[in-house]
């Protein structure tokens, strides 16, 4: 076997066999395909040969304990382009190794060429060499060593082949049936073997495909006083909003940067460049004299108390995410201490970040320039640090602002001592940057769901999110800290629950920022994405208590959403994500199936918050697993109801009662 590379492709060749576009294969194998513990893995390949011979071929894979490759077969799925298919489903988490081998055939070779005989009429005269030659193959394997049974099913093939008194089709019906045929198939004559070029493929844990994210400020959690005025809360505020969020069904918390903030330049409410005494600035202005990035705000608490709430957390079954947030305020010690590792302008004062027209005093940038070695092995020491206290999930802001050999070097080297860490890569940025932060290495990546609001921009969407199935895995947060979507501005609530529905059963991984569930929707100015009165700047305490009990809480559908999502393994996939066609704009259909049982999930949405949106649903039952003709009962996993589906199916939504039809689809 010899790899070549032709016209930018790996391609195995061995005298006459090929293998050729496999995948999933990232940059020509530079980079490892991604998947988690237990996903079903499509793995596929183009391959061909000289004239009418058969050829076979299988998956060779590895995990990181196996000392034996296991085997899979794959199938010819696609005869007209020559593509051939497996699924894998690897069991541990680490590096895993794949190679797709292809041979030449020659018991199916044998087989086809016999039946077509037969079938053209000619008889065993001319026969003769033929069933000798199946005779033979059929001896080659019963050589080999196996059970009894299996030899002796294969000598009755092989005498009924050769005994010439028998009538043609008695002779090869041994051949062609159970047992035998069987065998010839899984234990197969190979010739001309073609081993192809190994690929690497990550397995994370399940987290890192499957997830509901919760988003809050613990300095938000304190309440208000006497006098009405909030109160900063602490970790051990924070620790008691931990069961609401755990009653909701999610299984992520999110936090902010919970490090001492700068008080140099710091902002006031609302961005203001004059900030009050009492304003408490942005957590994304990292480092004080009370210390940086492995420190904790004192008013938060303590590194114990922090501990303490990671505990707590553990106890509701929820995972702690923390933000890591490489960018410093100007009186962050790594200033004082190394101003190397930073910009200095002309005029001899170190360079603030800007984004123009915005411009962010509060903080310094990073320069990776000037010292890489002592600032990477500062950023690791942090990122350890919080390893050691409990965290495996990190939402990283702006990795698009940090060189990209940093990160691949950086999530590799963790990857090697701590493969169960996470990254979340924060990169609202164009796609060749987006999808390149999810090949260096990041585990998930935020998308521009929050800009895509109609049947065609979602339908595409979604599909391009499945073409890269393989190298990103997308969250879709509905809302941020930063990020009030134009379409949730002054929005109804229907609107809110439109964007949960959609978020939660588009992608495995979903995420709500606090608030979300209140409506909160007034921008800063008209046509602004910012919040007025942002918790960027300022305490938001909350009182969801208060706001159920009034009916102004979007609470029951987020726990809903996140319920239908632990009863239907189907919605934790990405890559079965199918869209159908329903003759209304307003509406969009996709379904999803769960590879291990056939199971799938319908899910129709309005797009329309204000009026009922009506249609005839036209469902590709084949991507169902079912046959165009067949019906079925459609569950409906929101109110419990049950009809009877087929291919056409009419639907109503009245945003003001139901904005979706969440419907199971259960295997008999």
């Amino acid at each position: 076997m010899r790899p070549s590379t032709h016209h930018g492709r790996d391609v195995a060749v061995s005298g006459r066999l090929v293998v050729d576009e496999v995948s999933p294969v990232i940059s020509l194998g530079r980079y490892p395909a991604k998947a988690v513990v237990g996903e079903h893995v499509p793995v596929q390949a183009t391959l061909w040969r000289d004239g009418h011979d058969r050829q076979a071929a299988n998956v060779s894979w590895r995990g990181p304990a196996d000392r034996v490759a296991r085997q899979t077969r794959m199938v010819l799925t696609d005869p007209g382009l020559d593509r051939w298919s497996a699924v894998i489903r690897p069991d541990q988490p680490g590096m895993w190794t794949f190679r797709v081998d292809t041979w030449s055939d020659p018991w199916a070779t044998w087989r086809h060429a016999v039946e077509t005989k037969i079938g053209a009429g000619q008889g065993a005269a001319e026969l003769a060499n033929d069933l000798e030659t199946g005779a033979r193959l059929l001896e080659r394997v019963a050589r080999r060593p196996g059970s009894r049974a299996v030899r002796a099913a294969l000598t009755t093939a092989v005498s009924a082949l050769r005994d010439a008194g028998r009538p043609l089709p008695q002779r090869v019906a041994p051949a062609f049936d159970e047992p035998a045929d069987t065998v010839m198939t899984e234990q197969p004559v190979r010739e001309l073997v073609t081993k192809g070029v190994v690929h690497q493929l990550w397995v994370d844990r399940e987290r890192a495909l499957v997830g509901s994210w919760y988003e809050f400020f613990p300095r938000s959690t304190g309440g208000h006083d006497e006098l009405g005025r909030p109160v900063h809360g602490t970790f051990r505020t924070a620790a008691a909003e931990l069961e609401r969020v755990a009653d909701l069904g999610f299984d992520v918390v999110y936090l902010p940067p919970i490090h001492p903030i700068g008080h140099v330049h710091r902002k006031g409410r609302n961005n203001t460049l004059t900030p009050g005494p009492d304003d408490v600035g942005s957590p994304w202005a990292i480092g004080s004299p009370d210390g940086g990035h492995d420190a904790v705000h004192p008013d938060l608490g303590t590194l114990d108390d922090f501990d303490r709430f990671v505990a707590r957390a553990t106890e509701l079954n929820l995972e702690v995410a923390l933000d890591l947030a490489l960018q410093c305020a100007p009186d962050h010690p790594w200033v004082r201490d190394h101003p190397e590792w930073f910009t200095t302008r002309p005029d001899g004062t170190i360079a603030y970040a800007e984004n123009p027209p915005k411009k962010y005093q509060d903080i310094y940038p990073l320069n990776f320039d000037n010292d890489p070695t002592g600032l990477y092995q500062e950023i690791r020491r942090v990122v350890i640090h919080w390893i050691d206290h409990g965290i495996r999930i990190f939402r990283v802001d702006n990795p698009h602002t940090k060189p990209p050999d940093f990160w691949e070097h950086l999530i590799a080297e963790l990857k090697t001592t701590h493969p169960d860490v996470l990254f979340l890569s924060e990169a609202f940025t164009r796609p060749a940057r987006m999808y390149g932060l999810s090949r260096l290495g990041f585990t998930q990546h935020y998308t521009y769901f929050t800009w895509r609001t109609t049947k065609h921009e979602l339908t595409e969407f979604g599909s391009d999110l499945v073409a890269h199935a393989h190298e990103a895995r997308p969250n879709l947060f509905v809302n941020t800290p930063d990020i009030l979507p134009t379409s949730l501005a002054h929005a109804s609530s229907a609107a809110f629950a439109i964007r949960a529905a959609l978020a939660a059963t588009l992608a495995p991984t979903w995420g709500v920022y606090a608030g979300f569930e209140l409506f909160e929707n007034e921008p800063v100015r008209p046509g602004s994405e910012e919040y007025l009165n942002s918790e960027k700047y300022e305490l938001r305490p909350r009182d969801h208590t208060r706001a159920l009990r009034e009916g102004r809480s979007l609470e029951p559908w987020l726990h809903t959403l996140n319920e239908i999502r632990r009863r239907n393994r189907a919605l934790a996939t990405l890559r079965t994500l199918r869209f159908h066609h329903v003759d209304n704009d307003a509406l969009i259909v996709y379904s999803k199936t769960d590879p291990a049982t056939g199971d799938a999930v319908i899910v129709v949405v309005t797009l329309d918050p204000a009026v009922p949106q009506e249609g005839t649903v036209w469902l590709d039952l084949p991507e169902l697993g079912l046959a165009w003709d067949d019906r079925f009962t459609a569950h409906e996993e929101v109110t419990g109801a049950r009809w009877e589906w087929g291919q056409a199916n009419y639907v109503r939504l009245d945003p003001h009662s139901a904005v979706a039809h969440i419907v199971s689809v259960r295997r008999p």
